[in-house]
């Protein structure tokens, strides 16, 4: 199944720019920090509550103020789970990212799913090699197929790792915005989904990666839904099929990726599934993430 009905969110303590990941992530922007972390936990619990709203499964951890974890509300960096079992544990750029890998998160998913096998890939950290979970890495999970967009923070070695061990197929490329500066995660750039794709491909430089990128999504049956880089600086690169309790499907986003849209594409995601979407601006310009990178998809299979 590309989509599920289980998401793990962390709600954040002490949420704020974190001066770590600015040099390599141009989606972050500092604003006066005094209310920033009321605002994005006001965010965080209005985003919660339409998820459920729809009838989405959500599981809430509290995030601890020690030791300070700025970031750790986008908990699709440092683990992945899959319908094996199986969960991976990711290297992380920035030293206080690493602090958001906590056990006890874990064990509290096992009161829920079957969890058989951790694989930690943490230790590419000391050889200064980075895959920073699904925000480096967009799945196609029936198709066995891992998009990245290669970065500081995505290591074509690790993601050859990866795909080693889950049976993914790596389909690594170049990615930059208007400035030619690389994008520093593929979920901002592309979203894949049952039978649909959201890609700026206008962001990948090199003609021969461009068509390759798109010939395997279409070879894969998907429809592509293309957007342009303004597009993608309002976040509607990064969103998240999932589906409710009734197994419908569901494509989450923030406002401002919506806003973003035009009516035509509005269309054509329509036709695949129900567009919700929840204001996240805090969130966005202190953080450089938005709605998909705050949403950790349960893929283990339910207890």
């Amino acid at each position: 199944m590309q989509s599920t009905n289980h998401i793990l969110m962390i709600r954040p303590v002490d949420f704020k720019f974190n001066e770590q990941t600015a040099g390599n992530n141009k989606f972050q922007e500092a604003t006066a920090q005094e209310n920033v972390q009321a605002e994005a936990l006001k965010e965080f619990d209005g985003f919660v509550e339409l998820l459920r709203k729809n009838e989405v499964d959500v599981t809430v951890v509290n995030d601890t103020l020690e030791p300070e974890k700025p970031d750790s509300i986008f908990p699709n960096n440092w683990v992945s789970f899959h319908e094996d079992g199986s969960v991976y544990l990711y290297p992380m750029f920035s030293e206080n990212r690493r602090l958001e890998r906590r056990k006890e998160i874990l064990e509290q998913l096992k009161a829920k799913f079957e969890v058989n096998h951790v694989s930690d890939l943490s230790f590419y950290e000391q050889q200064h090699l980075f895959l920073e979970g699904t925000g480096s890495m967009v799945l196609d999970r029936p198709n066995k197929i891992a998009y990245a967009c290669l970065s500081v923070r995505t290591d074509e070695e690790v993601l050859n790792n990866f795909c080693m061990l889950t049976g993914y197929q790596p389909v690594a490329f170049q990615a930059v915005d208007a400035e030619r500066f690389p994008i520093y995660h593929t979920n901002v750039m592309m979203c894949v989904a049952d039978d649909f794709a959201v890609v700026c491909l206008e962001s990948i430089p090199d003609v021969q990666e461009k068509e390759k990128v798109a010939m395997r999504l279409i070879d894969s049956g998907k429809k592509i839904i293309e957007i342009s880089l303004e597009q993608m600086n309002h976040f509607a690169g990064n969103m998240l099929q999932v589906k409710n309790n009734k197994g419908e499907n569901l494509l989450v986003m923030s406002e401002q990726a919506y806003l973003a849209l035009n009516p035509t594409q509005i269309t054509h995601l329509e036709q695949y599934n129900q567009i919700i979407y929840a204001p996240l601006y805090t969130i966005e310009k202190n953080g450089g993430g938005s709605a998909r990178c705050m949403l950790a998809e349960v893929h283990l299979p339910a207890l």
